[in-house]
């Protein structure tokens, strides 16, 4: 495997972010993985490894770099480290992680490994969101899109992702944990979420898959496998699911 940390020159700055490809072989379709809440680790590192093993050129970028180099200790956690990582997750929105894209697929675009002309993407909990949005904005750029217990789905702000599917060109998939306690702010209720996916989905011209993870998931690491129990906080977001 090639490895590769480099600094992406975007409208804002420079964003670090971690590319990696098998050996020899190339040029490989592109995958762009978006972190999660607590920002780059050798946890999503190694998510991203596992995606190019499959014959990807897998980008994770650093979507925090406006604040500097942010890294969390997870495993010592506490409410007061819950609060940093909830103002990290505010600083950003569609339209940084827009321009944040853009930057990176002028790299790609000149990277002689990546096949770049089309990609997808993958987005984890507080990036779920923000693959849709990406999708919309893009256009045909984005071949496909994956949103793994995605956050913000359903919202009443006007870059609400279920607002926006009806723009997407290309596939989209959604997986969510089948029972969830989270409460936040200006979030429509789950009755109404369920119906207005369902709606979107119909409303919008492109195919698109909802799934429930009921059991683990098969090859995917720790975090992901792990079934939480209703109440437990998510190592990720930090809020009960």
């Amino acid at each position: 495997m090639r490895e590769n940390e480099v600094l992406v020159v975007t409208k804002h700055g420079r964003m670090p972010t971690f590319t990696v490809r098998q050996d020899g072989g190339g040029p490989y379709p592109v995958i762009i993985l978006y972190m999660d809440a607590p920002g780059i680790r050798e946890e999503l590192r190694d998510m991203a490894r596992r995606i190019a093993a499959q014959g990807y050129y897998c980008a994770l970028p650093d979507l925090y770099y406006r604040l500097g180099t942010v890294r969390f200790d997870l495993p010592r956690r506490d409410d007061r480290m819950s609060a940093v990582v909830g103002a990290c997750l505010r600083s950003i929105d569609n339209d940084t992680v827009n321009e944040d894209t853009a930057g990176l697929f002028g790299y790609l675009d000149g990277e002689a490994d990546a096949k770049s002309d089309r990609v997808s993407c993958v987005g984890f909990c507080m990036s779920g969101r923000y693959v849709v949005s990406l999708s919309a904005y893009f256009g045909d750029r984005f071949a496909s899109a994956a949103s793994l217990y995605g956050v913000g789905l359903f919202t009443e702000d006007d870059g609400s992702p279920h607002k926006l599917m009806s723009q997407v060109k290309g596939e989209l998939y959604f997986a969510s944990p089948r029972r969830t306690r989270r409460r936040r702010r200006k979030r429509l209720p789950r009755s109404n979420r369920r119906s207005r996916q369902r709606a979107a989905i119909m409303k919008a011209k492109f195919t698109a898959t909802a799934a429930t993870a009921t059991a683990s998931l098969p090859d995917a690491p720790t975090s992901l496998r792990q079934r939480k129990r209703p109440g437990q906080r998510c190592s990720s977001c930090g809020n009960a699911h």
